[in-house]
Order: structure tokens, then sequence, then C-alpha cells
């Protein structure tokens, strides 16, 4: 919980729109902390590295990128090598990932005389550093996904979903109640609930095993990115390669979170300066796909889909004619981004594939991971 004492110039202003407006809904306050157009955390900071707030694969290992780009190429592969196709990240960080996938993609030249580079990004301080990163390549940048030109595309999403805006609801005695952002005493942010139940928290929850108890929360997702995302892969071909953390099927709870110089802070202290996420429902992402006509496989755990495309082969060739020190380093990063240890990424994180239903299994799954039908 914040106070007016220590409200921040976002605070001020959010504390300002409840106060005219009512209570707001979580995802329009989230989407305010991250993309406010003068203090939105995205907007204004590179938050990634020791001196931000949070570090993602890409930053811990050249080998993340390196496996992902030699997937993009198996993946152009099996839609036939198509003469152009556009390859496109959404929410490239600092371009790390991008510049290390088309080092490994030059060891087919063919795809990279195919492909366009396409970045989403509305950050300006991360563009800055993207375009330092990958300048050569000459990357083309959109604020928006529908702003990509049509064509073919191979989408690469790595923590992109989990700061998305979302909705929350919770169990009440007479249905679900969206939860919102209102104020407390001396002004501080709270949050509460609309005393009436919506129909849309019950819609919601029929896609999400029970028991349903009081008290439960319920998160939805508001952004149309996945339909989007699966409409123009299975209109116009390609995949999309989703990475992020989350369980592997629906399930209740209240996951919005804050983090702030690597640790954990009250989403409601600071508005503008940490980062909010939330968990993504995998699940969900592939029921929106297959409505749009898309197929959907997985989702696996980061570990296993690492381990299929090579990383321990990877790591070892790294550790040739180097010394003990460099060894030990490729090996600490080989077990934070594969492991399923405390801390490691390899169980926490999972990957789902998005593709034309006319391709077959995308490189790495097997068909008996296709997601056949929706979840109940």
């Amino acid at each position: 919980m914040s106070t007016s004492s220590d409200m921040t110039p976002l605070a001020r202003e959010i504390r300002d729109l409840i106060a005219a407006e009512g209570p707001m809904p979580v995802s329009r306050y989230m989407a305010l902390c991250l993309g406010h157009p003068v203090h939105g955390y995205y907007i204004t900071r590179d938050p990634l590295g020791a001196e931000g707030d949070f570090t993602t694969a890409p930053e811990i290992s050249q080998m993340f990128g390196e496996l992902l780009g030699l997937w993009a190429v198996a993946t152009w592969q099996q839609m036939g090598s198509p003469e152009r196709v556009h390859l496109v990240e959404l929410g490239p960080g600092r371009g790390t990932l991008m510049a290390d996938a088309l080092r490994a993609a030059r060891l087919v030249p063919a795809f990279g005389e195919a492909v366009q580079v396409h970045l989403v990004e509305t950050s300006p301080a991360l563009r800055a550093r993207q375009k330092a990163a990958l300048a050569p390549l000459m990357p083309h940048w959109h604020d928006r996904l529908e702003d990509v030109p049509p064509g073919p595309a191979i989408v690469l999403a790595n923590e992109f979903f989990d700061a998305l805006p979302i909705s929350q609801f919770v169990k009440g005695e007479q249905g679900w109640h969206e939860r919102r952002v209102g104020l407390g005493s001396e002004g501080a942010l709270v949050f509460g609930m609309d005393p009436r139940p919506t129909p849309l928290g019950a819609a919601l929850a029929r896609h999400v095993p029970g028991p349903h108890p009081a008290g439960a929360v319920l998160e939805h997702l508001e952004s149309g990115v996945p339909a989007l995302l699966a409409r123009r892969i299975a209109g116009q071909g390609g995949a999309a390669l989703i990475i992020d953390y989350g369980p592997a099927r629906s399930g209740l709870g209240d996951t919005l979170q804050a983090v702030r110089a690597h640790r954990y802070a009250d989403p409601l202290v600071a508005p503008g300066e940490a980062d909010l996420t939330a968990h993504v429902d995998f699940s969900d992402l592939a029921r929106r796909a297959l409505a749009e006509g898309a197929a959907a496989y997985g989702p696996l755990t980061q570990g296993d889909f690492l381990m299929r495309l090579g990383i321990v082969q990877r790591a070892e060739r790294l550790q040739q004619n180097t010394n003990a020190s460099q060894r030990k380093a490729v090996t600490a990063a080989l077990t934070r981004l594969a492991g399923y240890g405390e801390g490691e990424m390899g169980g926490l994180f999972k990957v789902l594939c998005l593709c034309d239903r006319t391709y077959g299994p995308p490189p790495a799954f097997a068909p008996e991971e296709a997601v056949a039908e929706p979840d109940a």
C-alpha cells in the first residue's frame, strides 16, 4: 500500500483519476504503470541487467538466443524456405536475443538473405539499445504487431506476455467481482472489489478447473495480441514461439507482482518505478489460437525445449579451449537456463508454439504435444 507522502508523479496522476472517475480495473492500473507516455516504467528506462530490475534469459548466456536462431531457421525450412520471411520479436529488450539468433543463423546463408527483421517495441530507451546492438541488420521498428507488414512470419516472444495488462476477478457470495484499485486513508492506493458481480468472471471461470471457493482470484489477459498473432499465422503462414513463466494449465491465484532492483515489491507502491507482471496462462493462449484457426503445441518446459535443441552440446562446444573460470561460467548459465532447481528457469518457464495447421509439429515439438482442442 502506498501513502500520499511517497507518491511518484504517476501515483499522483492515478490518484487524481480515481478521485474523479472512481476505482479503476487492475488492467488499467497495470497499463498506466508500464506504458504511461510520460511516467510509464518501460517508457523511461532500460530495466535489464544488474543495474536494472531483472535479468532475462538472453542476458544470461548467448546460448539462449543462438538456439532460438537455429529454431527459426528450421521453422523457415519447414515452411518451404520462402524467399521472404519476417523475423519478428515482441519486446526485444536490448536486442541481445536477436543479435545472437542471427549470428547463429548465418550457418544457413539463404535464411539471412530471406529474412527481414522487425522489432515490436514501445520503449524509447530500449529502442536506443536495440539500435546500437542491431544496426548492421537494419531492423524495422513498430509500436504494434499489426504494423508489421503482411507476409509469412516467424515470431519470437520471450518474456513479453507476462507484462501485458490483466484483469482480476474475486469470487464472492453472489458471483465473481472485478478487482479494482481505489483510494484508502490519506490517499493511499488500495485493492478493492466492484460490489456488483460480473457475468464475464463467471464465463471465464468455466475454463478453470474447480473448486472455486470464496476469495479465489481469477486472472484474464486483456490484450488482443494472442488472437491477432494466431490470425496472422493461420492466414499468412508462419509460427510464433512464446516463452514465459506460468503454469502449464489454467488455474486460480493472484500472480500480479512487482519487481524493483531484483527484489519483489508491493505493486501499489511507487507506480511507474517497478516492473509489473503476472503469470502467463498458456492454456488460454492455446484456446485463443485454436479459435483463430492456428495450431498450438505444448507447452514444454524451457528446460526440455532447450535440451531438445542441443543446449548441452552447445555448452560443451563453448567450453572447448577455455580456462576453468570460463568453463564454470558456461556451466552456471546452462544450469540457470535449463535446470529445475530453486531459482532456475528450466521448470518455471514454459514454451508454447503457435503455427500454421499445414506444417505439422514445429521443431523441438512432438506430434502428441499438439493441443487438439480447447481445455474445458
